[in-house]
């Protein structure tokens, strides 16, 4: 007759993959928040005359974003966006967008960060729409996909409509004068809302209203659907542990000792 006892059946200890399945919501806020806050270093490490940190940043976030001074937010100079005609005034006047987007600032024009406004928008929502999705993760249901396509749809029509303006030429494009918009709006705003990226105008509204719908619809379809998954599986496990806790009983109904 089997000598084991419920008493000295314990659970096995999680693997690696086992304990970041159940510490992913963690994992992520530690990982996903250094991807997204490091480019905001690079700057800072300009500033303080890190340049070879600095420009590591630069070079290895320009992979993942397009990072063209005009749609960037710069740190420690005299504004924190910069028109067209001002960086090529202090970088070189041109219109490529590969030659345009190496200029990372100086002292006067500050620094960039390595991330454009519409990559901040996105990215940074996601991270804090999750921060705040926590509290409520009990009572937060997953959005439809129709409600999460609506919430991505703005993000794909503005990036969408820039790319095909870029075409054109940065700087000439449909995006870049708006004149459809004025037309629409009767000329009621001022010029500087229709035409380019500076803060405040259109083009940068969009960027920074759907990049934060993108990442709330990211984080309310996949969030709550994780969560709810980790509770399925952990019932599971705790199912499967005690029908072999109750298979044992049947086998040794009387252990020594008892």
């Amino acid at each position: 007759m089997s000598s084991i006892t419920t008493t000295t059946l314990s659970k096995p200890k999680p693997s690696v993959f086992q304990w970041i399945g159940n510490h992913w919501y963690e994992t992520f806020l530690v990982l996903y928040g250094l991807w997204v806050f490091v480019p905001f270093l690079a700057p800072v490490f300009m500033q303080i005359g890190w340049t070879g940190a600095g420009k590591a940043l630069y070079f290895f976030y320009s992979f993942f974003c397009h990072q063209l001074p005009q749609r960037s937010f710069f740190l420690f100079g005299e504004k924190t966006m910069y028109s067209l005609v001002e960086i090529q005034s202090a970088w070189k006047d041109t219109l490529n967008p590969l030659i345009l987007r190496q200029f990372v600032g100086n002292e006067a024009f500050g620094w960039k960060i390595a991330w454009s406004d519409r990559m901040i928008s996105f990215y940074t929502s996601i991270w804090f729409f999750a921060a705040l999705w926590f509290p409520f993760r009990r009572r937060v249901r997953t959005i439809s996909w129709l409600g999460f396509l609506l919430l991505l749809l703005p993000l794909i029509i503005d990036g969408g409509t820039h790319m095909l303006s870029d075409l054109s030429g940065i700087g000439r494009g449909f995006r870049d004068t708006n004149e459809w918009l004025a037309t629409l709006t009767g000329y009621s705003l001022p010029a500087a809302f229709y035409a380019g990226d500076a803060l405040g105008s259109f083009n940068s509204l969009m960027r920074f209203i759907t990049g934060l719908l993108a990442g709330l619809g990211i984080v309310w379809l996949v969030f709550p659907y994780v969560f709810q998954t980790q509770i399925y599986n952990r019932q599971l496990d705790e199912l499967s542990y005690a029908k072999v806790i109750e298979q044992i009983k049947r086998q040794n109904p009387h252990p020594p000792g008892g």
